[in-house]
């Protein structure tokens, strides 16, 4: 029953805002009275909690397989970012907007979980780049990794409409590869916008 409960609250969350939706809105949904809820859950803000913990972990873990599928390292990222369209375009307000703003505490915890992931991700992608000679050589790879990562969460934090987000993290990616790539990566990079814009 609690995870039945936290996914319906998370789609729920998701499609209409986290400050929006209230126990008894999830209550009625589910059919189900909102003792039900708080057996499991003390407060609104323990659901959201692990809601978008789990949401973390999903994400990850599909991210994992679309890296155990040994795409190069520019095609690696598009494929990232594409999942990431799939999985929230249907959305309409940027959830991680809408934590900032609602929910810091639970923001700021999120955001401490993904830094570390995020780092991991893009140093990894950079140095494989690198090894397969789509990216140059002669960079400072810890700041490339910060800079990128900056960039994504000021977009993530500073827009309200998912869709725009999207967008934006699109053109950041082609800027963050562009800054990385050789001539090699250049191709590839082409090679990667153009089936985004065919798609």
């Amino acid at each position: 029953m609690k995870d039945k409960i936290i996914k319906k609250a998370t789609d729920m969350f998701l499609k209409l805002g986290f400050k929006s939706v209230t126990m008894d809105d999830i209550a009625c949904e589910m059919s189900i009275s909102k003792k039900t809820i708080y057996k499991y859950f003390s407060n609104k803000e323990a659901l959201i909690e692990e809601g978008t913990e789990i949401i973390h972990q999903n994400i990850h873990s599909t991210i994992d397989k679309i890296i155990s599928k040994n795409y190069n390292a520019i095609e690696e990222n598009f494929e990232i970012v594409k999942m990431m369209r799939d999985t929230f375009q249907t959305y309409e307000a940027s959830p991680v907007y809408q934590l900032k703003k609602h929910y810091p505490e639970i923001y700021e915890k999120l955001i401490a979980n993904e830094l570390e992931d995020c780092t991991d991700l893009f140093t990894q992608n950079i140095n494989k780049g690198i090894a397969q000679g789509l990216y140059r050589k002669n960079i400072d790879v810890e700041s490339f990794v910060r800079f990128y990562y900056t960039l994504i969460f000021s977009i993530k934090e500073t827009t309200q409409l998912e869709s725009e987000s999207l967008k934006l993290e699109m053109q950041a990616l082609e800027y963050h590869t562009r800054a990385l790539a050789t001539p090699n990566g250049i191709i590839e990079l082409e090679k990667q916008l153009s089936n985004i814009n065919n798609t």
